[in-house]
């Protein structure tokens, strides 16, 4: 898992809104779409990772979908994070302990994933805090 900068240029065309009740009359409503604006609060600190494995699907973060980290944003306790532990990136739900953190892992059906404890003894980074999850319909 490596971070990957946002493409702050990209434009699309957006048609319009879509009733999810009662279907009604097309508009011809068009206007940009800049995702980025959307999206992205802070575009200097701002990355997008793509989750690999499924230990976070309980907190709706799939295989294949795309995180968007945001680095400037301060972690809080229950807050899902991209963490560096030990060399390597994760992406877990953060509990602060009085003797450090929990990675806690959001996949109550598998029990193969455990929470990882993080202390002293560690070296460890919450890296940036997830923002936005873009799925695939």
């Amino acid at each position: 898992m490596e971070p990957h900068p946002i493409d702050r240029n990209f434009e699309g065309e957006m048609l319009g809104t879509v009733k999810a009740g009662f279907p009604s009359p097309a508009e011809n409503v068009h206007e940009k779409l800049d995702l980025v604006k959307l999206l992205v609060r802070h575009s200097a600190s701002t990355f997008f990772f793509r989750v690999d494995g499924i230990s976070m699907v309980d907190a709706d973060m799939d295989e294949g979908d795309i995180l968007i980290v945001d680095r400037s944003v301060d972690p809080w306790n229950g807050c899902k994070a991209v963490c560096f532990i030990d060399g390597e990136y994760t992406v877990k739900k953060v509990e602060f302990t009085d003797g450090g953190a929990l990675l806690v892992p959001c996949n109550e059906h598998n029990t193969k994933y455990r929470p990882i404890p993080v202390g002293p003894e560690n070296s460890f980074l919450i890296w940036g805090i997830v923002t936005w999850i873009i799925k695939k319909a």
